[in-house]
């Protein structure tokens, strides 16, 4: 079989458009002149609009997670107590990397394929009478277990605490509805080789007033993340280290793709394609990993494998050209997950679908073949007649 055909059906990298792949072909230009300029001039507000905001998104060359570091380091101050809420390993992460800033990090977990609960938080946050913790951070979307949160439920109690909300979006932006100043978000972070349908490579953050105002007493260690010398570069339409010229182009085509779509289209898209999967899996007599369906994931599919999920994903990816991926931390002997984002359309859906259904009868697993993409097939059929 080709390898160049291999489908690419995981949470992240994603697979790049056409589009966005030329659009990397161009050449340098000078990034202190006029050129460069109008390039991030257009960036820049693209990214608002998939922000939601009307605040500032300012662009580090860093994966997404470097956005963790960004949001703690400009915001808070040594020892500051912050609330890590927690539903799988990117909230796991981001738990160790405040830890490691010196922060003091309590942590509130929910159980692998749970949603946070926004009463539980609440609950907690009611307790902090002296108002200690400083900052809540959070996942909009988390790909180790397929599962969303609620972010603006969970916004609306942090905002009556008083601390800032920091969200995580770097599988959901993009994909997922989520309304920065609409829902009161203090900072949201993502990265490009998600949902925007970029290659790895930029963090992108936006910070609320009340966030740059704490960035103002803020006396973490910082330079590489300085929010005061990106945003005085901001203003300027210029980076204060030399930038990733290529991948601004290739963000501007992609955000042009999804102007053209309309970011509602996107999240359309998204929905359909979560649905679909989801169906195609219960019908294959499988268990979701996220059983609630108001909470499960429409960026990523987590699956309960009933035979060695390693074995599955060697058999799709070798002999059937789909490129699955596995699981993560505690849960990597015991899921894999197919990916649904960004350059993804509903027909790719119906092949990792398919694909799923005969690795898992290769692998000696009684399945009935065509049932999962029946099912999907009725969901997309469903969204047709609208």
């Amino acid at each position: 079989m080709l390898r160049e055909k291999s489908l690419l059906m995981i949470p992240g990298p994603t697979p790049i458009p056409p589009q966005v792949a030329a659009a990397m072909t161009r050449p340098m230009i000078n990034h202190r002149g006029e050129e460069f300029s109008a390039l991030f001039a257009e960036v820049s507000a693209g990214l608002q609009q998939v922000f939601r905001t009307e605040q500032p998104v300012y662009i580090f060359p860093a994966a997404g997670s470097g956005g963790w570091e960004a949001a703690l380091v400009n915001t808070l101050n040594p020892g500051d107590t912050v609330l890590s809420v927690s539903v799988g390993d990117f909230g796991e992460r981001w738990y160790r990397a405040a830890t490691k800033l010196g922060l003091t990090v309590e942590r509130l977990r929910f159980e692998p394929g749970e949603a946070a609960d926004p009463a539980r938080i609440a609950e907690r946050l009611a307790e902090d009478r002296q108002k200690q913790i400083q900052a809540v951070l959070v996942q909009h979307n988390e790909t180790s277990t397929g599962v969303t949160n609620d972010v603006r439920s969970i916004a609306r109690v942090v905002r009556e605490h008083g601390a800032l909300i920091m969200v995580d979006s770097v599988s959901g932006l993009g994909a997922l509805p989520l309304e920065m100043d609409a829902w009161g978000l203090d900072v949201v972070l993502t990265g490009a080789q998600k949902a925007l349908m970029c290659p790895p490579g930029l963090s992108l953050i936006a910070f609320s007033e009340r966030a740059r105002a704490a960035s103002e007493r803020s006396r973490m260690p910082r330079f590489y993340w300085d929010l005061e010398a990106v945003h005085k570069s901001y203003l300027k339409r210029q980076t204060p280290y030399t930038p990733a010229i290529s991948l601004y182009y290739a963000l501007q085509a992609s955000l042009r793709l999804i102007q053209a779509e309309t970011l509602e289209g996107v999240w359309a898209r998204h929905r359909l394609m979560g649905a679909m999967c989801r169906a195609g899996v219960k019908a294959m007599g499988l268990t979701l990993l996220a059983q609630d369906e108001a909470t499960a994931s429409d960026t990523c599919t987590a699956v309960v494998s009933p035979v060695d999920p390693k074995a599955v994903r060697k058999v799709a990816r070798e002999r059937l050209g789909v490129q699955l991926a596995g699981g993560q931390a505690d849960l990597a002997d015991k899921i894999f997950r197919i990916g649904h984002m960004g350059y993804t359309v509903p027909g790719d859906v119906l092949q990792a679908l398919a694909a799923t259904e005969m690795a898992l009868a290769l692998c000696g697993y009684p399945v009935e073949i065509g049932r999962a993409v029946a099912a999907a097939q009725e969901v997309w059929m469903r969204d047709l007649h609208g």
